[in-house]
């Protein structure tokens, strides 16, 4: 499992955003997709890293957490047994990951994610 944890922004314009974190210093790390027009990228400086994905919907929350767990079913299990709420069950994504959300207590959006085993 990884240990990462990062904020994600969800934003209008992309390269804008992108270039204005450039010039603060941080430098692309990973994109989605690979060619074209990016939807995310995460980008890193130093310790810390960002995500930075393209806005889906106006309604869309321009914040968000990400957290890796070694088991997304099972972490949202937990979470809602504890009261949390589920916004998106868990589903296997496009670039290789199982991803589910819920909110915290403050009702911050949490992206739970996984990299789905592929020698399965």
């Amino acid at each position: 499992m990884s240990n990462d944890a990062f904020p994600i922004l969800s934003v209008d314009e992309m390269l804008a955003t992108q270039s204005f974190y450039q010039q603060l210093g941080f430098r692309q790390a990973y994109r989605f997709p690979p060619e074209g027009d990016p939807e995310f990228v995460t980008m890193n400086r130093g310790g810390s890293t960002i995500g930075i994905g393209r806005r889906r919907t106006p309604s869309e929350e321009a914040f968000g957490y990400w957290v890796y767990v070694d088991d997304v079913d099972r972490a949202l299990a937990a979470l809602r047994e504890s009261g949390a709420p589920t916004v998106a069950e868990p589903e296997d994504q496009p670039w290789g990951e199982r991803v589910a959300k819920t909110r915290d207590p403050a009702g911050n959006l949490i992206s739970l994610g996984a990299v789905i085993d592929t020698l399965k």
